[in-house]
C-alpha cells in the first residue's frame, strides 16, 4: 500500500532552498503572481527541510 503526505519530502539542501527564496523577494519584496505561487511552494519545501531535520547553514 502507498501511503501519501501532503508534506512534500526535502530533496534540497536548505541552503539552496534559503537562496532561492532569497532571489525571489530580492527586488524589495515585490514578487509576481507566479512568484508568489513559487515562493510559497519554496517555503512549503524548505519547512518540510527543518521539520526532517536538515540543518545545513545557509
Amino acid at each position: 500500500m502507498t501511503s501519501t503526505s501532503t508534506q512534500p519530502t526535502p530533496a534540497r539542501p536548505m541552503v539552496e532552498l534559503n537562496a532561492e527564496i532569497r532571489a525571489l523577494v530580492a527586488d524589495g519584496g515585490v514578487v509576481s503572481p507566479e512568484g508568489r505561487r513559487e515562493y510559497e511552494r519554496l517555503l512549503v519545501e524548505w519547512v518540510a527541510a527543518v521539520r526532517g531535520g536538515s540543518t545545513e547553514a545557509g
